[in-house]
């Protein structure tokens, strides 16, 4: 029998990111606000101290920042004829666990998605029409606008001391900034990183080839700087130990380094480590959530009352609690209809390795958003007619550290191991490069998540089934960007290139990145979406479900900034609107 407890405000389901900002949200409001994260407790100057080594067998191999696939992991499936299988080891994607979620490890690449990102649907029939969309490729719009968002998106920014240099202010193209984004109102918090030989070679035959290139924006920080809510971050040292890593400088921004300092005094706040929620309960109509249940370190069941319900956690877990729970109709991909677990999306990411003779690159020197970029071929920033596709995705070094166990470039036609692979690599490391490519998946009818009729967890749940694969739409345009990321490259005059496109299936064992999408999707009809503009549950109003999983596709940009920008959206209508007369908000 579960223990009752006295009710709260507000609880918090996860505390990451977008947990944190909303604790702090509801906190200023005067709520009493309890967050519940299954992990443990962890903060910067006990877990990731500078005097900690940045060790990659156990921090990237052994996976000590990331989810423990024995306690909890999903079933995999490329297509609905297979039989899905748990995912043993982690590969493709790394969601992280305890407290911070994968703020922690992130690359702090922050970016704001095109205003034509957010209309992908209508935005794409007007221009190209119906043929552009094929039958079984299922966008859809956001149900919110660019310009809704860009105050919300410079809080954020501003919130993490964001290094970069605007492209478009007011409407006036900006020299040196991305001239593609939508128009912002002011500056970023603090000018670009420094830059490396890598991206400085990258953007000099950019610039020759008649394209754009600009710094990407980076939640490293480039120079000291206090946020908004008096937290203080350092100076990035380009130690290369940012993505899958922990920074121990206080220079990359997290919810550790950004709001956890002032959220954690404060005496209407609670956080409860080790505490994993199992179910979100309603009332007797269906229609209201009234607890939280959730299981303790101990085994011992709690239930938790609360007036109001954030799902705050990684987009897998989003989804499969709400799946779990009985809230939203389930998506049946053979009918089209229902609308918990569609539009499932993924990033698609190529390469171009770069080798010289005669340029030392100390690939070892980076941070996780170090790097220059061309945003030319991203979105619909680019004419797609006739090249049987929709999308696009940016093109760029992004020199994020070459740690030595993972990081062996070697050209065409070495062999995969023995004397000659070793010789290869230790000629190549110093002197060679890398130009990605980072592009959008549309959601397909095919692509979705629900729970797996076979495997359960420890607490007899059924586990959450992805069923995924990249589309002629994703090939295509992946092919048509790694050939402008081999042009650029060529620009660059190395010795040799090598062109890694991506073919086949997706596969979950190499890292890709983790920037999963949708199945909890949010849009203005509550026939073809699961949360409404304000991110707001449609079936159960004192619900509202936050993070990616609302992400109708995937656009060509990393995720979180728009993550911020949405999670302080629908926290400004809560609290404006919501508390004042609680209900549907749309």
């Amino acid at each position: 029998m579960a223990q009752r407890l006295p009710p709260v405000d507000a609880v918090v389901i996860g505390f990451g990111w977008t947990g944190a900002i909303m604790a702090q949200e509801l906190t200023d409001a005067g709520l009493n606000v309890l967050a519940l994260e299954r992990g443990a407790w962890r903060d910067t100057p006990t877990d990731f101290a500078p005097t900690f080594a940045q060790d990659e067998l156990r921090y990237y191999f052994r996976h000590a920042l990331f989810e423990k696939l024995a306690h909890e992991t999903l079933t995999i499936r490329n297509n609905p004829g297979q039989t899905a299988l748990p995912m043993r080891r982690l590969g493709s994607f790394l969601p992280g666990t305890n407290v911070g979620g994968a703020g922690v490890h992130w690359n702090g690449q922050t970016w704001r998605f095109l205003p034509s990102d957010f209309v992908a649907r209508s935005h794409n029939l007007q221009r190209y029409g119906a043929s552009a969309l094929p039958a079984d490729m299922t966008i859809q719009d956001w149900g919110v606008t660019y310009d809704e968002l860009e105050p919300h998106y410079d809080r954020f920014e501003y919130l993490c001391g964001i290094s970069g240099k605007a492209g478009n202010l007011n409407g006036a193209i900006q020299e040196g900034g991305n001239p593609f984004e939508g128009p912002r109102k002011r500056e970023y918090p603090n000018p670009p990183m420094a830059m490396t030989l890598p991206p400085t070679l990258f953007a000099e035959a950019a610039r020759s080839l008649g394209y754009h290139p600009f710094p990407q924006p980076s939640a490293n920080m480039s120079r000291a700087y206090t946020n908004p809510l008096g937290v203080q971050l350092g100076p990035c040292t380009y130690c290369g130990f940012c993505e899958k890593f922990a920074c121990g400088n206080y220079s990359k921004a997290s919810a550790q380094t950004t709001i956890l300092p002032v959220l954690m005094r404060k005496p209407n706040f609670t956080l409860r480590t080790e505490s994993e929620v199992i179910k979100i309960n309603l009332d007797s109509t269906g229609k209201r959530a009234v607890s939280v249940s959730y299981v303790d370190a101990s085994g011992k069941e709690y239930e938790q009352p609360a007036d109001l319900i954030l799902l705050t956690a990684y987009i897998l877990h989003n989804v499969r609690l709400l799946l779990v729970s009985g809230i939203g109709k389930p998506y049946d991909p053979v009918s089209g209809q229902g609308v918990i677990g569609k539009n499932y999306a993924y990033q698609i990411t190529s390469s171009v390795n770069v080798f010289y003779d005669d340029k030392i690159l100390n690939p070892f020197i980076g941070a996780g958003a170090h790097g220059m970029l061309v945003d030319e071929f991203n979105g619909d920033n680019f004419d797609h007619s006739g090249l049987g596709f929709i999308g696009g995705g940016f093109i760029g070094i992004v020199q994020t550290g070459a740690r030595p166990i993972e990081t062996h470039p070697v050209p065409d036609g070495t062999p995969h191991w023995g004397s000659a692979w070793k010789k290869a690599v230790a000629q190549n490391y110093l002197k060679s490069t890398s130009v990605a490519t980072h592009g959008a998946v549309m959601s397909h009818r095919t692509n979705y998540l629900d729970l797996d009729p076979t495997y359960r967890d420890v607490y007899g749940r059924p586990l959450m089934r992805m069923t995924f694969d990249f589309t002629d739409n994703e090939h295509r345009m992946s092919d048509y960007l790694t050939d402008k990321a081999a042009e650029i490259a060529r620009a660059m005059k190395p010795r040799e290139i090598k062109v890694n496109k991506r073919k086949g299936s997706w596969d979950v064992v190499p890292y890709q990145t983790t920037h999963n999408t949708g199945g909890a999707i949010m849009g203005t009809d509550p026939a073809t979406s699961a949360v409404n503009r304000y991110l707001q549950s449609w079936d159960v109003p004192n619900l509202f479900v936050f993070g990616a999983s609302a992400f109708p596709q995937n656009p060509g940009y990393n995720p979180t900034g728009t993550v911020g920008a949405l999670t302080y959206w629908a926290a400004e209508a809560i609290r404006t609107r919501y508390l004042k007369a609680p209900g549907p908000l749309a």
